[in-house]
């Protein structure tokens, strides 16, 4: 199959550079048959590139079809406004010809789904539609996603290719259930992300798992608000994306990274020249394109491979500088390199671009050959305590010396312990803080919000809020109170009265605050005795607030099931998100050996070619 995408590249390169039309004469005939004047073109080109002249033409013949395909499909584009969209099938269905399914824009994502689903034989609830790389939205129509006619259209499975092809009507029935339990797995992964995310800083790090993002050192970053959930659900679908590429579930792997990409979007150019995350998941993109025989369908893999070497290049320093003044070694990230180089290799083959395809494919093998592990060697660490995963990032870092590459798993165990000692008393400090602004009768949302805008500090925060007191009022609802009082009590009035505050005026700060009058002291002091107009009326339409009804009762046992839910998705994400930090740069290499030396056969077959003429 890759030597065939080779020779159509190539071959559609040399028609280019002769400007051949091969939908027109000599080539095609009046009846849009094949011309006489193919077979010579194929001698031509065969003779050219030393292959056999039978596969020559043929190939030749499947690009003319495919250009008069496309040319009928243009004409009737224009006269009928029916879009053709090229339809990319998982391997057990797809064929050496492209599937082409004709449709109007305006219909939605749903339409589309049903009707590939209806020609290509699927179950519509258990396939995702990828275009221009992302999720086909199914209530939108193909108009506002941006789907063009002659757009490429990749189509997923949920279900296991080898259970598809059984007639057997109980196993047909596992299937469905199979398919549905994954689609309700994405879901669940989906609001797990979510509930992560959202927890962010306010969490007790020794209670409740949160995600938190870290630098090269293992440090927690400095996140803006505005940027912080985006980057957590980008990181968190990566993860996700990434224990999936580990099964080897492709299919699933994919809409995880397509929207930890959407994500990444959202977030500043600064940021992600901080971490390598995102050079990675350009990585992961490209790779599960591959690995789902649709490498082909990425019209972009050329751009996303330059992104992620121009990433960890900002990331990393030119010549990996930065990192090994941060780590004091660069070999663990060449793992990295070597995919990169790997899918630069094969990205090149496909495209015909043989000698730029051997090029990276010799980098990618020469670094393969310096990350190959001894497994004896890592028995030994083993032998010492240490695992398999720490064995094999320890001796890349070391260059193989086993005494080194202890020292070096032992020293880092024990930076870490004390990062997470110091990330975690930062953290903790955090929500004391939290808490006494609490205490004070202000929501959490907004002791947050001045803790941050006051970097941690107590005094300042409390000075920030008072001096912004539509704070607290706008998410008062997640404070210590329960509602706004309709008539405070009146020894809370007299208490600011003996202060020195005006009686309708104390009365006014207490509906305000609840009938807190630690808070309503506060305010009114730093105003001057005065409430501040934003803050006058807005206690007003609180006096109605109902009580506790019958049916506050009656929703207990739908809250605590809600709750059980939640953590089920949040556990199923922890699970899948590893405990060792480096992870990402963890591979036996295993699979990345055998396409190297695949590749290698195919291009070094190239490069002796020219020697038989």
């Amino acid at each position: 199959m890759a030597q065939k995408k080779y020779l159509q590249a190539k071959l559609t390169q040399f028609l280019r550079e002769d400007r051949i039309q091969l939908w027109k004469p000599p080539y095609t005939d009046e009846n849009k048959e094949v011309g006489l004047a193919l077979k010579d073109l194929a001698k031509k080109y065969s003779d050219k590139l030393d292959c056999c002249e039978n596969e020559v033409e043929n190939i030749i013949e499947e690009i003319r079809c495919k250009a008069i395909e496309r040319g009928t499909g243009n004409e009737n584009y224009k006269t009928t406004g029916i879009a053709t969209i090229e339809v990319f099938l998982p391997a057990r269905l797809r064929k050496d010809r492209k599937s082409l399914l004709e449709t109007r824009l305006h219909v939605t994502g749903r339409d589309l789904r049903s009707k590939i689903a209806e020609t290509f034989g699927f179950q519509e609830n258990y396939i995702k539609i990828v275009i221009n790389k992302k999720q086909l939205q199914l209530g939108k129509s193909l108009e506002e996603q941006g789907v063009t006619h002659n757009v490429k259209a990749m189509v997923l499975e949920l279900k296991q290719s080898e259970e598809d092809v059984r007639k057997n009507f109980q196993v047909e029935e596992e299937e469905q259930n199979e398919a549905e339990l994954k689609e309700k797995r994405i879901q669940r992964m989906k609001r797990g992300l979510e509930i992560l995310a959202e927890r962010a800083e306010m969490v007790d790090p020794e209670t409740m798992p949160y995600l938190d993002i870290a630098n090269q050192t293992g440090r927690s970053i400095r996140i803006p608000p505005s940027e912080r959930k985006a980057l957590m659900l980008a990181m968190g679908y990566h993860e996700k994306g990434r224990a999936f590429l580990k099964r080897k579930e492709y299919g699933i792997a994919l809409p995880c990274l397509l929207d930890a990409d959407r994500y990444f979007c959202e977030c500043c150019r600064e940021l992600l020249d901080t971490v390598d995350n995102y050079a990675v998941l350009q990585l992961d993109i490209v790779w599960c394109y591959f690995r789902l025989e649709q490498l082909e369908c990425l019209d972009d893999a050329e751009k996303k491979l330059n992104l992620a070497q121009n990433c960890f290049k900002n990331c990393y320093g030119e010549n990996h500088q930065r990192l090994v003044h941060i780590k004091g070694n660069c070999g663990k990230e060449k793992v990295l390199f070597l995919r990169l180089y790997l899918l630069q290799g094969i990205r090149n083959y496909h495209s015909g671009n043989g000698e730029e395809a051997r090029e990276y494919l010799s980098k990618a093998s020469q670094l393969f050959k310096e990350l190959y592990i001894d497994p004896s060697k890592v028995h030994n660490l083993l032998q010492l305590g240490f695992t398999a995963q720490e064995a094999r990032l320890g001796l890349r870092a070391c260059d193989g010396n086993v005494d080194h590459a202890a020292t070096h798993i032992s020293n880092r165990r024990e930076e870490l312990a004390q990062i997470r000692r110091e990330e975690k008393e930062k953290k903790r400090r955090r929500l004391e803080s939290i808490d006494s602004l609490r205490r004070m009768g202000y929501s959490a949302h907004a002791a947050k919000r001045a803790l941050h805008q006051t970097s941690g500090n107590l005094e300042e925060a409390l000075k920030f809020l008072l001096s912004n007191p539509h704070l607290w009022w706008l998410h008062g609802s997640e404070s210590d109170t329960n509602g706004h009082q309709g008539s405070p009590a009146q020894e809370s009035i007299d208490q600011l009265v003996y202060m020195g505050f005006d009686t309708v005026v104390a009365e006014a700060a207490l509906r305000v605050f609840g009938g807190n009058v630690q808070l309503a002291a506060q305010t009114l002091a730093h105003h001057g005795g005065t409430l501040p107009p934003d803050l006058q009326f807005s206690g007003e339409d609180d006096s109605s607030t109902p009580s506790t009804s019958p049916s506050d009762s009656a929703g207990t046992s739908s809250a605590s099931t809600d709750e059980d839910m939640e953590t089920e998705a949040v556990n199923e994400i922890l699970e899948d998100i590893p405990e060792h930090e480096e992870d990402y740069l963890d591979s036996t290499l295993e699979d990345e050996e055998m396409i190297i030396a695949e590749y290698l056969s195919y291009v070094e077959h190239i490069k002796s070619a020219p020697k038989k003429n």
